[in-house]
């Protein structure tokens, strides 16, 4: 029996959105024809268009649906840098976070190769979470300069939720507009559009039950982007291309199903997230838990548990656990396999050893109280067969 313990990474699909998406593929019909099987076609992309406006509490016009969280990321970021720096020249610069997924990083970092955009990773805390102090400084000495900012809404890593609603008075104060990154917010703490403040906001589907290969950039109507894709003009003209019908209803059904269900997910993930903690560090006394230890909605992730095993590799811990059957992950899955500590574990503090001595255990909609033990059952003997690895690896007196 396998125990999935890395949601994070990608979640098991719902049965409705399957059945949502799988009822669609049989249909001819591009949603861009104007005969009947084009406007059938369409219909469905509309409707799953409102199914996500309510869900996520924006208007449907809003909804710009693309290939998931990585191209919603590059639309918001180079479309906001470049429409901004169009209109105003000295708008060069872009502010973030040190903890940012890649899917943020190496864009902006191309914007800064490519586009000389003045890039700034703006400090965290030890626990992961953005120095609002630092951040207002950085906005305050030259607001005139700043294209946009972005900060996600909480981490992939570590499980901190963002001060969002602080960083977007500051940006607006200034009428700098915040993207934010939720792809691993939505279905895990309360997330809304409209109520948040933000501009434009990334979310995807395989992080919530729905399909891999789709998701959307909310973006406020009067934000105005520059398209990344040009063809037909579809989406709004800043995301051409056929309309995957299919997908976006997968995508529809499991995002009303993941906020429809939410706070009771939350509470039951929260508390096998807590039982595995505590589990994990009556077996390794030594074991540290990173990022908020707060267990709420308001500072952590419910399914995110994130711990460092001094004297282990990570990788190691993670082939022996998945010896066993138990899946996890070491940090981002875009990154898994690369002999690099993390960047989000460096930024919060921790030296190189203790970077690459973590794993990132997350829970999501089909985790059991089963899992949790079988994993609390393998630990000690698998953090002990590591440790000894790594003493007979390291040279002596080193």
């Amino acid at each position: 029996m396998t125990v999935y313990l890395d949601h994070a990474a990608t979640t098991p699909i719902l049965s409705e959105a399957a059945a949502a998406m799988t009822a669609q593929l049989s249909s001819v019909g591009n949603a861009n024809s104007l005969h009947a099987s084009g406007r059938a076609a369409r219909r469905v992309v509309e409707e799953s268009r409102e199914t996500v406006a309510r869900a996520l509490g924006c208007r449907p016009g809003e909804v710009v649906f693309t290939s998931g969280g990585t191209e919603a990321d590059n639309l918001a970021l180079k479309g906001l840098f470049w429409s901004r720096r169009a209109a105003d020249p000295a708008r060069t610069r872009v502010l973030t976070t040190s903890v940012e997924h890649h899917a943020v990083l190496d864009p902006l970092d191309w914007l800064g190769e490519e586009e000389d955009a003045g890039i700034e990773l703006i400090a965290v805390d030890h626990l992961g979470r953005l120095d609002l102090d630092a951040f207002r400084a950085a906005v305050d000495a030259s607001p005139e300069t700043v294209a946009l900012v972005s900060v996600m809404w909480a981490n992939n890593e570590v499980g901190t939720i963002q001060p969002i609603a602080e960083v977007v008075e500051i940006a607006h104060a200034y009428g700098i507009p915040v993207h934010t990154d939720a792809v691993q917010a939505v279905g895990q703490v309360p997330v809304d559009f409209a109520a948040s403040g933000v501009d434009a906001m990334t979310v995807t589907g395989h992080k919530i039950g729905g399909p891999y290969g789709v998701g959307a950039l909310l973006v406020r109507r009067e934000v105005q982007l520059t398209a990344l894709l040009h063809g037909g003009g579809q989406e709004r003209d800043v995301r051409s291309g056929t309309i995957d019908a299919p997908a976006i209803a997968g995508f529809a059904a499991a995002c009303e199903l993941a906020v429809k269900y939410q706070p009771e997910l939350a509470v039951r993930l929260a508390a096998l997230r807590d039982e595995l903690v505590a589990g994990v560090q009556a077996a390794a006394p030594d074991a540290a838990y990173n990022g908020d230890p707060v267990s709420d909605v308001l500072h952590r992730l419910p399914g995110n548990a994130h711990l460092t095993f001094p004297g282990c590799e990570g990788d190691s811990l993670l082939m022996l656990l998945d010896a066993r059957g138990i899946e996890c992950s070491t940090g981002s899955a875009c990154n898994a396999g690369v002999a690099q500590p993390s960047h989000v574990l460096l930024a919060m503090g921790c030296d190189d050893e203790q970077a690459r001595a973590s794993l990132r255990f997350s829970l999501g909609h089909t985790s059991t109280e089963a899992d949790v033990q079988a994993l609390l059952a393998a630990i000690s003997p698998v953090v002990e067969r590591a440790r000894a690895a790594g003493s007979i690896s390291r040279p002596a007196g080193s």
